[in-house]
């Protein structure tokens, strides 16, 4: 995924774009050697509750650079055109600082730097290893594998920060969504009865 090797170093003050990436001078950059969440994806906890991981791994970058300059030093672009870069706040790590708060994973594909943050953070149960994530390149290659529909009820009524909204087998978001019956979302064998319970199809 990595470009020509170049160098590059950038510091200065930061717009946090997602995650493991971030903004400096107009430059994307891509953390080194993590993967955090994707925007829209959600985790469950400990009791199976869903929860914004991705908004929360957004919201825990900007906490880390927020009034601060950060310095950035990297060698490479992934396809994107990102500058793939460790980068540092007064001396601390960045992807290590995400990696053991649990908000992001160490990226094993790219490198082990981080592994022993993470086995950290999942012995403590902070963050996304406080119940189940998915790792982010699952999600973001649609890897998820398929939710069986039982009694052959495919309807999916799920409950998100839109509200209770039912997906059909051909809607596009279909795949992706997870239905866990123990937070009150439901699977159903007609549109009828889903808008009956009260959900609403997520076109509308």
């Amino acid at each position: 995924c990595a470009g020509p090797a170049f160098g590059a170093m950038l510091d200065g003050p930061v717009r946090v774009i997602d995650g493991d990436t971030l903004e400096i001078s107009g430059e994307r950059v891509r953390l080194f050697g993590i993967d955090a969440p994707e925007h829209d994806q959600r985790c469950t906890d400990a009791a199976g509750r869903p929860w914004a991981c991705g908004t929360r791994a957004t919201e825990a970058l900007r906490d880390l650079t927020r009034g601060r300059a950060v310095r950035c030093s990297g060698e490479e672009q992934d396809r994107y055109g990102r500058l793939v870069a460790r980068c540092t706040v007064a001396g601390r790590d960045l992807g290590a600082a995400m990696v053991h708060d649990g908000m992001a994973f160490a990226y094993r594909r790219y490198s082990r730097d981080y592994v022993g943050a993470e086995e950290q953070a999942k012995a403590a149960g902070r963050g996304i290893w406080a119940g189940a994530a998915e790792n982010p390149a699952a999600v973001r290659a649609g890897a998820r594998p398929v939710q069986a529909a039982p009694g052959g009820c495919a309807i999916k009524g799920n409950i998100s920060s839109r509200g209770r909204i039912y997906h059909l087998p051909d809607d596009r978001s279909y795949a992706k969504t997870r239905i866990n019956t123990a937070t009150g979302e439901r699977w159903f064998c007609t549109e009828a009865a889903a808008r009956a319970a009260g959900w609403r199809h997520a076109g509308d």
